[in-house]
């Protein structure tokens, strides 16, 4: 007769090993020490088998039977439920090893061998090592959006929506890679379109009125103390380059006799080499900072460690203790400064300026036939660049601000 619950609350242990049937291959095994385990015997292809559906009371009688029906319809289909078993054990066990995490580092790695930018693969490391910490151990192919939106949301509630914005797009790359690589079947994060607070972007703050610049020129020159610091933003403006760009420059690649600095693709936004012209004034700035730092890698080395390039906090402070605050100047805000007055002068194309600030041209068909680099009218324009700032250092009335020594 069937087994009964009281039955199996019931059932001690005895000098031997027995069984309380309940039907259809389906019994209790109670051992000499008292274990319970539900066993279902069955016959697949002519031959006896044994399979074990947990012990009791974590699998109650009800569930075993559901159990026993289920491996009784994997029969039906010709299928032995002992390898069905088997192989779901080893499809868990191969999913639980392709984690997020996982899949993450592989990117990363990948994004590495394309040469993708230094300050790009220290972002992705951050945002998918750190802030996407909560899901490393989840096998990639459970994921699933609420999950996406409560790490995303975790992010958010700091007030930092950009990053929530960027960490979901990164991870999504994550889950698109994994599906390339067969680990993954869904991205998540396309569920999420929406879900975030949008981030309204906001611009560098910069001077654009050029008696104002002017006036900066001169508080830059009298700085006093640290003298890479003050020729990191006397350069910042004759060459406007992004600030990673300037910090983390070494001597090979500028070449003073052409008055060339070559910037690697791997440290460019655009991950694309550029070339920056440099004026007169810009050359005499790198040849007094040869003298200071010549003699090791970094042309901007740091103030604490000359094996590590000057920080953009560093920068910044320079300019907060020259009086300029957070919303009136930042160091990415000389390329500000020369798109709008280089733009405003009349004298040059704008194609030579978006060159210079290395802007790719968003129209890909004018891009692809776009003759050269404008290089000549970009040689051109850095000198008379330099004569400009020049101009506006002399003509600015007194300073307004006092420079404090740095």
């Amino acid at each position: 007769m069937p087994i009964t619950d009281i039955s199996l609350r019931n059932a001690r242990a005895r000098e031997r090993p027995y069984k309380l049937a309940d039907g259809g291959g389906l019994y209790l095994q109670v051992t000499t020490a008292g274990g319970k385990h539900w066993r279902l015997k069955y016959r697949f292809l002519g031959t006896e088998k044994l399979l074990s559906l947990g012990a009791y009371p974590i699998v109650s009688l009800a569930e075993a039977r559901d159990l026993r029906d289920k491996a009784k319809k994997l029969l039906i289909g010709d299928i032995d439920p002992s390898e069905a078993k088997k192989t779901g054990k080893r499809e868990a066990k191969l999913a639980a090893a392709q984690t997020f995490g996982i899949v993450a580092r592989e990117y990363l790695e990948q994004q590495k061998l394309e040469s993708r930018a230094t300050g790009t693969m220290a972002k992705n490391r951050w945002l998918l090592e750190d802030l996407a910490s909560p899901l490393s151990n989840r096998p990639i192919a459970q994921i699933t959006p609420p999950e996406v939106l409560e790490v995303l949301r975790r992010v958010e509630a700091k007030g930092t929506h950009e990053s929530a914005q960027r960490l979901r797009s990164t991870m999504g790359r994550v889950f698109r890679f994994g599906i390339a690589t067969g680990r993954a079947t869904n991205d998540p994060t396309a569920a999420l379109a929406g879900a975030l607070v949008v981030h309204r972007v906001q611009h560098h703050p910069a001077i654009t009125d050029p008696t104002a610049v002017g006036q900066l020129l001169r508080a830059i020159d009298g700085i006093d103390g640290s003298r890479v610091v003050r020729a990191a933003l006397q350069i910042m403006a004759l060459c406007f380059p992004r600030p990673g760009e300037l910090r983390h420059a070494e001597w090979p690649e500028i070449d003073l006799d052409k008055a060339i600095w070559s910037v690697p693709e791997h440290r460019t936004k655009m991950r694309r080499p550029h070339s920056i012209a440099l004026a007169p004034q810009a050359v005499a700035t790198f040849r007094y900072l040869q003298v200071i730092s010549g003699r090791g890698r970094l042309v901007f080395p740091g103030v604490r460690s000359t094996s590590r390039p000057l920080s953009e906090n560093t920068l910044n402070a320079a300019l907060r203790r020259l009086g300029y605050g957070v919303d009136e100047m930042t160091s990415h805000g000389f390329r500000t400064i020369a798109s709008t007055l280089l733009n405003e002068s009349g004298e040059w194309s704008p194609d030579a300026i978006e060159r210079a600030l290395a802007h790719l041209d968003t129209n890909t068909v004018r891009r692809a036939y776009a003759r050269g680099e404008y290089w000549d009218e970009r040689v051109r324009m850095a000198a008379w660049w330099g004569d400009y700032l020049d101009r506006l250092r002399l003509t600015a009335p007194a300073e307004k601000l006092t420079p404090h020594g740095l």
